[in-house]
């Protein structure tokens, strides 16, 4: 029998061995969703506190339930920090992030550290697939060296396989098991050995031709978020000084049924994919001597929209005769995103830091961040500030940057002295709330 047969067998009968590389927003999903299936799993991170929180069927992930990792660990899933163990799995999973560089260049070292972990343990028969956002080429320039090396030949001992994460987290309508799954191998066999790992645990699987296809299709998918915000972004710049409402302009917009889809402004761009893939892709578009020019400027409209929006809240300031130099202001929102507690590249957080650098008191509130977390450059010893008519009250201004369901927004209307609103959460115009 052949080590492809062998291995389609394993994952017919689920009898395969899941080896999941990096527990978190992506990871840890997949592997719930792998055990959830029926397959044995075991995650592996270098973190110990997650390996520790999962095997006490504990959550770090505040949209994911404790009882859901509860019931995973009393029946398939383990997690460990050694790596050695990865020789057990039939098919390893890489997700690990995927940052940028102090220039804005790709940092795939997480992933080159990863495979170099995993490379004394790879034997034949496995298969080796990446999730990581990343720019086209990467699998074969990355993966493929370390598994020849190690004596192996893909799609005959070992099956090389990329398939991007589409996780989206917050968003209750849409979960691991019905986002359909883009994936491809590095040769015919390699993809027949995705499309049968994945479909077994995905309800739509999706091949494409190559690995760089399937590499490139996930950063279309966020380039086009990406110019779509930084247009909508500029026109609110643009509406703004016009006096014109753009959430009024956007959402008289969306009522053509067809031709237009509604995106809507925001203070910035945040999370692991948007703000970074654009600049994956004019990376590497470089080599190529195309210079992704479109795509690089909706990149510097959106990464203006902080300094934009601190600007707004000193002019609002000035205009109640108040400098922002010494104003307190309370941040409503560090996450990226409404509804979820990752903090990656949120455009919150670099408000709070312009704001400080501007002579500001800062102060934040979010019920999904009770604690400032460590971050790569911006740092506060700040905890979660509750809202209370009186601290509310408290503060020279509020300024709305993520707009968390869970917020009274009642409450903040009424007793807040200013709001800076960056996400059309008040679409009546009232003296003391300025759109920004």
């Amino acid at each position: 029998m052949t080590h492809k047969s062998a291995l389609l067998d394993k994952i017919a009968d689920k009898s395969a061995r899941i080896g999941v590389v990096g527990l978190g927003y992506v990871g840890l999903p997949l592997a719930l969703r792998f055990a959830e299936a029926g397959f044995p799993v075991t995650g592996f991170d270098i973190d110990d506190k997650k390996v520790n929180a999962l095997n006490a069927g504990q959550s770090y992930i505040a949209q994911i339930p404790a009882a859901r990792i509860a019931e995973a660990i009393a029946n398939r899933l383990s997690a460990t920090g050694d790596f050695s163990r990865s020789h057990e799995m039939d098919a390893l999973i890489v997700c690990v992030p995927t940052p940028l560089g102090r220039h804005h260049e790709p940092d795939v070292s997480f992933i080159v550290k990863t495979v170099a972990a995993l490379a004394p343990y790879l034997r034949a028969g496995q298969a080796l697939s990446l999730e990581s956002t990343t720019y086209p080429g990467t699998t074969e320039e990355i993966i493929v060296p370390v598994v020849e090396g190690r004596g192996f030949k893909a799609g005959k001992d070992c099956f090389v396989i990329y398939s991007p994460e589409r996780e989206d987290p917050g968003n209750p309508h849409f979960h691991t098991r019905i986002i359909p799954k883009i994936c491809s191998g590095l040769t015919p066999e390699c993809r027949e050995i995705a499309v049968a790992l994945y479909g077994a645990v995905i309800d739509k699987v999706v091949p494409v031709s190559s690995l760089r296809a399937a590499e490139m299709t996930k950063l279309l998918e966020n380039i086009h978020r990406a110019v779509n915000i930084g247009l909508v972004n500029e026109m609110k710049v643009v509406t703004d000084r016009m006096g014109i409402d753009i959430h009024e302009v956007i959402d008289a917009a969306a009522t053509k049924p067809f031709g237009f889809v509604p995106y809507y402004p925001g203070p910035g761009l945040g999370g692991h994919c948007i703000p970074i893939d654009p600049y994956y892709l004019a990376w590497k578009a470089l080599e190529y001597g195309v210079d992704t020019r479109f795509i690089r400027l909706a990149g510097e409209v959106n990464s203006h929209m902080p300094e934009w929006v601190v600007d707004k809240t000193a002019a609002a300031l000035n205009e109640r005769g108040k400098s922002l130099n010494g104003s307190r202001v309370l941040v409503l929102g560090i996450a990226y995103k409404k509804n979820i507690d990752d903090t990656r590249e949120s455009p919150a957080v670099e408000i709070m830091e312009l704001l400080r650098q501007r002579g500001a008191d800062v102060a934040y509130s979010d019920p999904w961040v009770p604690k400032f977390p460590r971050m790569r450059v911006h740092h506060f010893e700040l905890e979660s500030t509750p809202l209370s008519a009186n601290s509310l009250a408290g503060f020279d201004c509020v300024l709305i940057a993520t707009n968390h369901d869970a917020f009274d927004y009642v409450l903040i209307r009424k007793h807040a002295n200013l709001i800076v609103d960056t996400r059309g959460v008040y679409r009546v115009n009232e003296a003391h709330v300025v759109k920004a």
